[in-house]
């Protein structure tokens, strides 16, 4: 199971991410400031979903693999 979280406005803005694995913690919690480059390994969501077994498709990383970026409000989900 993961947890992920973006918080952005206008191109700028943070990422959070945990995994868990049979009730432990296996990855994180991961954070991405705002201002601060990503790590080379990714950012905190799409290293979670890499976890998760996501395969990013050619030219796409995992968060767009997915299809996270489709939906820009939580109410957006509820459709």
């Amino acid at each position: 199971m993961a947890r992920v979280e973006a918080e952005f406005f206008g191109g700028v803005g943070e990422q959070w991410a945990t995994v868990w694995e049979g009730g432990a913690v296996v990855l994180g919690p991961l954070h991405a400031p705002e201002g601060e480059p990503l790590p080379a390994e990714g950012s905190p969501i799409s290293r979670a979903l890499r976890r998760l077994g996501v395969i990013a498709a050619a030219g796409e990383d995992e968060f767009a693999t997915v299809g996270l970026g489709r939906c820009r409000d939580t109410e957006d989900w509820l459709d």
